[in-house]
């Protein structure tokens, strides 16, 4: 892509570097990854004018509404009265030899030893205000308060902030578990040959082989079954874990996902997530979930998923157990539990979100039962665990 003329002869991400450093002494918290998507926006946009340098600046470094006055600041200082590659040459002789060497650049915009950013200022002009004012037109679109805390607990955010949350949640993409099927289908990867059509292709050749049609096993979705702790001890994960759960019965394809949830008791909620309205969702299944925020007996309510008919969808099935581990039955209840359910199972992922915690050890006795049977452990305690955990969901189930 032909760069911009706003930055010809920049070196980006030179450029990039010393306008973070810029706007951090002005006490804007940028990202670490700030630097990057900054570039690759000047990259994609070839930005033409300051209004949509701003603007690209904006969207990519700035996270926090408290930072936007400090950013306004730091970006009129700099960029107000900058000589840039569209400005007539007259303005670039405008400029004083020592007002050129003091900002560590040269009159044609290339970058000096400074440390400053690759453009030279003049003095300010009268009109510079209104100019601005007049340019930047669009509305004010405010950064997302919660870009900047996906390390932070999920116990640290208010109810209002779990709901924005969870939905964010169900708007994400998802990649979805695969298995292998019986069938076959053409890919050119395959490990097969399929000698029918690579015969019928050989008539275009004169009978001769000339490309080999390969096969492989057509992939289907694999079904998902997930099992929520809504004891008291889960009370700030739980509404996560169930957005969660619905975004999966939202987006499956062919494979139906089965969703329970457990404090002392069993309840099936597929049926009441399935509804369109998340709020309507959520309520279906407050009033199911009767024995909400209680005891925990997760070996006991294992194994009654396992007795009733809903127990036939674990077989080949991804499960996902998430709980922190606190039972008050025996450990070997369930351990036998989860001895069923890996013999059924394709792949078994725990949800314990107390993982996240620094110098966590599984001590507790459900915890240590429990761990033997499970092929992955994963926190999701916050936004960047979550993510690690749909990553680990889409790999780690694909034959």
């Amino acid at each position: 892509m032909t760069r911009a003329v706003l930055l010809r002869g920049v070196d980006l991400a030179a450029f990039a570097v010393a306008v973070v450093a810029r706007l951090r002494g002005g006490g804007v918290a940028v990202a670490p990854s700030g630097p990057a998507l900054f570039v690759q926006a000047l990259r994609s946009t070839a930005p033409r004018s300051r209004t949509e340098l701003y603007w690209a600046m904006r969207l990519t470094l700035v996270d926090r509404r408290e930072d936007l006055a400090a950013f306004d600041a730091v970006f009129a200082a700099v960029f107000a009265d900058a000589v840039t590659g569209m400005d007539p040459p007259s303005r670039t002789n405008e400029l004083p030899a020592e007002r050129a060497l003091s900002t560590g650049t040269s009159a044609q915009g290339e970058s000096g030893r400074g440390g400053e950013v690759p453009w030279a200022t003049l003095p300010a002009r009268a009109d510079t205000d209104r100019q601005a004012s007049e340019e930047v037109t669009l509305p004010d679109v405010l950064p997302s308060r919660l870009a900047a805390r996906t390390q932070e607990p999920f116990t640290h955010f208010d109810p209002e902030e779990l709901r924005t949350i969870g939905s964010w949640l169900e708007q994400a993409s998802m990649d979805w578990p695969q298995r292998s099927s019986r069938r076959q289908e053409n890919h050119p990867h395959g490990k097969r040959i399929d000698f029918r059509a690579t015969m019928n292709r050989s008539r275009r050749t004169g009978w001769e082989s000339a490309v080999l049609v390969r096969t492989r096993p057509r992939r289907r979705p694999r079904r998902l079954v997930m099992i929520c702790d809504v004891s008291r001890s889960m009370q700030p994960y739980s509404m996560i874990y169930l957005h969660l759960m619905r975004a999966a019965i939202q987006r499956s394809r062919s494979e139906r996902p089965e969703v329970f949830a457990f404090s002392t008791s069993l309840t099936r909620l597929t049926s009441a997530l399935a509804h369109h309205s998340p709020d309507t969702a959520l309520t279906r299944v407050n009033e199911k979930v009767f024995d909400r925020y209680g005891g925990t007996t997760i070996g006991r309510c294992l194994g009654t998923l396992l007795v009733t008919p809903s127990g036939n969808a674990v077989r080949g099935a991804v499960v996902v157990i998430a709980s922190d581990g606190w039972d008050s039955d025996p450990p070997d209840v369930l351990a036998r539990a989860m001895a069923r359910i890996r013999s059924r199972a394709w792949y078994v992922i725990w949800l314990n979100p107390r993982a996240g915690e620094p110098g966590f050890r599984p001590a507790t006795g459900a915890m240590a039962a429990a761990l033997p049977f499970c092929d992955i452990m994963l926190s999701a305690h916050t936004l960047a665990s979550v993510h690690d955990f749909l990553r680990a969901l889409a790999s780690a189930a694909i034959t």
